[in-house]
């Protein structure tokens, strides 16, 4: 079974503050369409979202280096690798829809 998302927070990052901290360093421009309200911040997200978001921004990190190279990768598996207005379009949308998009464009592709 699966740990509450509190009792992940306490287990991986000690309390929300660690795990605030861990989404800021990562939310880099590189990485991170910045759509969070200046009022309340990272702060006010649900632990669920922030360790959903802090796995999306570490994987990206990890397997493409930024947002740049992702997009690169999205219209390379969906054929279109040559069309800036479809990279432009992709350049709009949040970091874990591009991830998700991703996931898409290589499951049409194996099909």
């Amino acid at each position: 079974m699966k740990a509450s998302p509190l009792a992940q927070v306490k287990e991986r990052f000690t309390d929300k503050a660690g795990l605030v901290a861990a989404v800021k360093g990562l939310a880099t421009d590189e990485l991170w369409l910045s759509r969070v309200s200046e009022d309340k911040g990272f702060d006010s997200i649900s632990n669920a979202k922030l360790l959903h978001l802090h796995e999306v921004l570490s994987s990206v990190q990890k397997d493409f280096g930024s947002r740049t190279s992702l997009i690169a990768a999205i219209a390379e598996a969906d054929k279109r690798s040559k069309d800036d207005g479809y990279k432009a379009r992709l350049g709009r949308w949040s970091t874990p829809r591009l991830v998700d998009a991703l996931k898409a464009a290589r499951g049409r592709a194996k099909a």
